[in-house]
């Protein structure tokens, strides 16, 4: 009876060997897995981290070349794309002179309605919502003749805020004004500031758009900037100080960022920076 039980015992623990070969190995394959996934996620974070850097490098660069006194040498800060090379990188660069854009707290409504006709809005859609941007920020209780909105308004529409009766404090607050909807605050965006300080946007920097709403041809004047020879220097006014930045960085592999931000060269050596940083915006959508 014990040598015929023998082989069963012996066949049994080679079963269990088997089996403890079978889960080694499938343990062995998991960590291998395992580790092969972590060193790819390592690897995109770190070319993640190595485009952010790239783009922060092309605004430092952009405040450097904007600020030249030499005009051979210096970048215009009117949104014309300017092209580097770092680390192996390309960065692709515009700047534009906040004094270039339609200021939410200066502009009158015939210049704001104007804009919204530039960028395609019809005229009685561009007049209230002007209209509403005006009630947004006065102090009054009274609508505007082309509409606008006031508290009630907002209370109307189911709001739980009224109108701010106050000075836009950013331009992001225009996606709380009634009427502005995700997609007409994108097109409007590029096109305004709260940095100027001016009833009339510099032409000399404005976008097309802009320039189109204070009655200039603003396609023609664009496509006349692009053609400029930047040898030969570029002819106009210096540049606020203050601008915002659009930095795109592109590795040999596809990977980019997407830097904008709104800066102010100098900060009076509080930081030892050579600027303020006043909207900071990482991992943007391209326009």
């Amino acid at each position: 009876m014990r040598a015929a039980s023998r082989p069963r015992v012996d066949g049994a623990a080679l079963l269990l060997v088997l089996w403890l070969i079978v889960l080694l190995t499938a343990l062995v394959g998991g960590f291998a897995m395992v580790a092969r996934v972590e060193r790819l996620q390592g690897h995109v974070l770190v070319r993640g981290l190595v485009a952010q850097g790239a783009a922060r490098a092309g605004v430092e660069y952009a405040l450097t070349r904007v600020e030249l006194a030499n005009p051979r040498l210096q970048w215009q800060p009117n949104g014309q794309p300017y092209r580097w090379r770092y680390g192996g990188a390309e960065v692709e660069v515009r700047i534009v002179d906040e004094n270039g854009k339609i200021d939410l707290n200066q502009a009158d409504a015939t210049v704001l309605a104007n804009l919204l006709l530039a960028l395609g809005l019809d005229q009685v859609e561009a007049g209230r919502l002007a209209a509403a941007v005006i009630d947004w920020r006065d102090p009054d209780q009274l609508t505007q003749a082309a509409g606008g909105a006031e508290d009630r308004d907002y209370a109307s529409a189911g709001r739980g805020y009224g109108a701010k009766d106050a000075a836009f404090e950013s331009i992001a607050e225009l996606q709380q004004v009634l009427g502005f909807s995700p997609e007409v605050y994108a097109q409007v965006e590029p096109n305004v500031t709260v940095y100027s300080g001016l009833p009339r946007p510099d032409p000399e920097f404005a976008p097309g758009p802009v320039l189109t709403a204070i009655g200039l041809d603003g396609e023609a004047l664009v496509a006349a900037r692009g053609q400029l020879d930047p040898a030969a220097g570029f002819p106009g006014a210096t540049g606020s100080g203050t601008y915002s930045i659009d930095s795109l960085a592109r590795l040999a592999d596809g990977r980019q960022s997407l830097l904008r931000v709104v800066v102010r060269a100098g900060d009076g050596g509080v930081t030892g920076m050579a600027y303020t940083a006043l909207r900071w915006e990482e991992g943007a959508s391209p326009r």
